[in-house]
């Protein structure tokens, strides 16, 4: 498994409790090197689930796209880089104060920007009155993002060269929306498979219930690292 295709993977921890979280990083330990943690297991552990994931050897992304008055932001983001976390995100479309007050509070901690969700369409952007497709205003956020010190762009895969183009080669792009090909597609709307998301220029790929739902976790973790090698 080569080690460079693997730490591509960020396995998302999308399950409700701590019980289910451990059968997750003990099924993969040694083989993922990052999980996520997002507003569902954060809610419902609190800072212990990030303690008990770094203690298993895992790096943490913590997904909880804080998104409020700046000063607020800050001291969220200045309280996660003290659980000792290495991602987290903002939604950028709290603005430029925000985004540099985010950046501001923990230096040493890759601060990413959340574009449009993946879940989103033309038509749920439509709905909160926003004129644009996902196509033109993910690229726009995320030169926002860049401009104001972003470490990473979260955004589908199906526009990761236009933000490659509006944010240039330093900041990362992480993306969720990843399919393995013949994978149920669920709630997402705008997918790629692991290797044509790594080959249009991804940083990071989020999976999870390809990996979650799996009967051997470790096999099908295995298989997509295998499907980015290959591509």
């Amino acid at each position: 498994m080569p080690t460079a295709d693997k730490e591509k993977i960020i396995v998302a921890l999308d399950v409700p409790n701590r019980t289910e979280a451990a059968r997750v990083l003990d099924d993969l330990a040694g083989a993922a090197v990052w999980c996520k943690i997002g507003m569902q297991l954060f809610t419902s552990e609190g800072p212990a689930i990030v303690a008990e994931a770094r203690e298993r050897g895992f790096r943490v992304f913590l997904d909880l796209k804080f998104h409020d008055i700046p000063n607020t932001v800050a001291y969220g983001v200045k309280s996660a880089a003290a659980l000792g976390v290495d991602m987290l995100t903002i939604h950028l479309c709290g603005g430029p104060e925000m985004i540099r007050g985010a950046v501001a509070a923990a230096p040493g901690l890759c601060v990413l920007g959340v574009t449009v969700l993946t879940s989103s369409t033309a038509e749920t952007l439509a709905a909160v009155g926003i004129p644009h497709e996902p196509a033109a205003w993910v690229p726009q956020l995320a030169a926002v993002g860049a401009k104001n010190g972003i470490g990473g762009i979260v955004c589908s895969p199906l526009e990761i060269a236009a933000v490659r183009a509006a944010v240039g080669p330093s900041v990362k792009i992480v993306t969720p929306g990843v399919r393995p090909a013949g994978a149920d597609l669920g709630d997402q709307k705008r997918v790629l498979t692991p290797a044509a998301a790594v080959a249009a220029g991804a940083d990071y790929l989020v999976i999870g219930r390809p990996i979650l739902a799996a009967p051997d976790r470790r096999a099908a973790f295995a298989a997509i690292v295998d499907e980015i090698a290959a591509g």
